[in-house]
């Protein structure tokens, strides 16, 4: 699945990273190193561009660094390496980067989306779920709080799932946005509603509680909304 976020990060920052360089001393006495400072910055922002516009990631990266040791406090570009090892699928280089960012700095939606999608391809669901919920609370991204409400599920933390879900459904944005489930024994996708999906989830929380009268209303909900949703389908007739 690939993350707007992440995808917009990589795209413009061939092209705009070269405007966030940094200069941390402005006396006089050291004008002469400054300058020396913004030409390789300048000078390795052009390889880096060029690196992504010929498809080497290696070269990019190593750009990457160069410039992140060279800016310490310039975040752009740890933010651009975290984003460029996830979409590598190297998600554990991707977290390692995402977290160092978020100690520096704990706001920054890119290393709370990279830290929190890859710790869960890694299967640190408890590190990861925090991160979605961070993710939730300062960009109000609703695919984060699904995210979020389905880790809980799976850890078994039903009511904080359950109060999850609750937001997700009453956000009248939720009805606008749509998710892709698998549908049959080919592993087609099909597209739902999130709150239908959200209902369905609520269902499967119910299930597990021993709530059968509740999980079969949370199923019958999810396809009332999406009728041909064939997993809201195989849950109900499986109570």
């Amino acid at each position: 699945m690939k993350f707007a976020v992440l995808i917009l990060i990589l795209c413009l920052s061939a092209q705009n990273i070269s405007f966030a360089q940094e200069n941390t001393n402005t006396t006089p006495a050291t004008q002469e190193p400054i300058t020396s400072n913004k030409a390789k910055n300048e000078t390795d922002n052009r390889i880096y561009s060029l690196a992504m516009r010929y498809n080497d990631a290696s070269v990019a990266k190593l750009k990457l660094y160069e410039l992140m040791e060279r800016n310490p406090g310039n975040l752009v570009y740890a933010e651009t390496l975290a984003s460029m090892y996830f979409e590598m699928e190297q998600y554990g280089s991707a977290a390692l980067v995402a977290l160092d960012l978020l100690e520096r700095n704990d706001k920054s939606l890119t290393g709370l989306e990279v830290a929190a999608f890859s710790l869960e391809q890694l299967g640190a669901l408890e590190r990861a779920l925090p991160h979605f919920e961070s993710l939730h609370l300062l960009s109000g991204d609703l695919f984060s709080l699904y995210k979020a409400g389905y880790l809980q599920y799976t850890l078994k933390k039903y009511e904080e799932g359950l109060n999850s879900i609750n937001m997700l459904i009453k956000d009248s944005k939720a009805a606008e946005q749509k998710l892709n489930f698998p549908k049959g024994e080919n592993n087609e996708m099909q597209e739902v509603s999130m709150v239908a999906a959200a209902e369905n989830l609520k269902g499967l929380i119910y299930k597990d509680q021993g709530s059968m009268a509740e999980a079969k209303t949370a199923f019958e909900a999810a396809l009332a909304i999406n009728p041909d949703f064939e997993l809201a389908k195989e849950n109900l007739a499986g109570l």
